[in-house]
């Protein structure tokens, strides 16, 4: 998901403005209670609690305006996607043996399905999940087949969705050659700074030059079919029942767009499978870890092979490692550029973000064939 910009003043304090979101989706006159909720950091959330009961608490949202613009697209994504959801319950081949729910949307009193305050900010209403949670990162094998799972059974679900029923609400996310495009503009105005992290990104850049745009290619040549994705399938993505620890769902669903699957398995197992997560400088101790790897797919599978085809499986070896480089091709351009895309704590923080990514990149490449057999064996 693109990192967030900086938002727009509010006309009146923060929490009058969150105050009267909230009324515009609970219009009775009894007190209300409001808190932040949740780790996201694109979306502003809040748990809104009626305090009479037995009204529900819901999530109340106001969606980035510098990430999603067109928060009509979006309202519209949500909607097509949550109808046909429902509608798939009766035919769902699990249903009524395991529990899954999706937010859905609360209208507003006016039955608008998004509010717009006084500076152009969109607010929307949604459902909330009972009794689950959420994890920032996989605790086990065990948590590794759940996370696969969850994102295989959305695919299936949606897999008889035809994408254009969908806006495209994040033109070129997860198109490589249009990153490593941006990356030679870039280059060719700025100088590369001379830092060993530096020299290292240029070259292991230079070195896959020839590969980045091998899932674009397949689409083009109708080897691989553009379904419905979620754009965003990392961990903190999955929802969790308290009690059993099964995934119940998936949430975030902002980034669902048409697009390759490919790109949402490879982000799911580029994030999960790197136990040292994004942000840790140990580069010596970075690895794609093969047992997690594994249960990942596994869980994905035993919902996914109901609806890939054979060319599917032949290309997701290239998922897992292109979106790795590309997330690293991603974070070495944007420190080229002064750090003006995503977030950064220090000048030097971006690159070494991208280091971390070509540090994975390098871990995958290397177990190439043990990941072919796996996929293999497990098709």
């Amino acid at each position: 998901m693109p990192p967030p910009q900086p938002q727009p003043a509010l006309s009146a304090s923060p929490d009058a403005v969150v105050w009267m979101a909230a009324r515009r989706f609970s219009p009775a006159a009894g007190p209300l209670t409001i808190v932040p909720h949740g780790s996201g950091n694109v979306n502003t959330t809040f748990l809104v609690t009626p305090v009479a009961a037995p009204t529900t608490p819901f999530i109340l949202q106001r969606l980035h305006p510098a990430v999603f613009p067109d928060p009509r697209l979006i309202m519209h994504n949500f909607r097509v996607l949550t109808t046909h959801l429902e509608g798939c319950q009766p035919r769902d081949p699990l249903a009524p043996k395991r529990r899954w729910e999706l937010p859905r949307i609360i209208p507003a009193v006016d039955g608008a399905d998004f509010w717009l305050d006084g500076t152009g900010s969109c607010w929307r209403a949604l459902s909330f999940i009972p009794a689950a949670h959420t994890l920032d990162t996989i605790q086990d094998e065990g948590h590794a087949w759940e996370v696969g799972f969850a994102l295989g059974r959305f695919h299936l679900l949606v897999s008889d969705l035809p994408p254009q029923t969908l806006a495209d609400t994040l033109p070129g996310f997860h198109i490589t050659p249009s990153y490593l495009d941006a990356y030679d503009a870039i280059r060719e105005q700025t100088a590369i700074p001379a830092e060993p992290e530096a020299a290292y990104a240029q070259e292991f850049i230079s070195r896959r030059r020839g590969w980045v745009g091998i899932l674009e290619e397949a689409k083009q040549r109708g080897i691989l079919t553009v379904r419905i994705i979620h754009g965003d399938p990392k961990v903190n993505n999955i929802m969790l029942d308290n009690a059993t620890g099964q995934a119940v769902g998936l949430i975030d669903l902002d980034t669902v767009k048409p697009g390759l699957i490919h790109y949402d398995l490879g982000d799911c197992l580029r994030s999960g499978a790197n136990p040292l997560g994004e942000e840790t400088t140990a580069w010596d101790r970075i690895h794609f870890d093969d047992r997690l790897a594994k249960a990942i797919l596994q869980g994905y599978l035993a919902q996914a092979r109901l609806f890939l085809a054979a060319a599917d499986y032949d290309y997701l070896y290239d998922s897992i490692r292109l979106i790795a480089f590309e997330l690293g091709l991603r974070f070495f351009t944007d420190y080229l550029a002064g750090n003006v895309y995503f977030r950064s704590s220090h000048p030097r923080h971006n690159l070494w973000r991208a280091v971390v990514q070509f540090r994975l990149t390098a871990s995958i490449e290397a177990q190439e064939t043990a990941l072919r057999r796996l996929i293999k064996e497990l098709r």
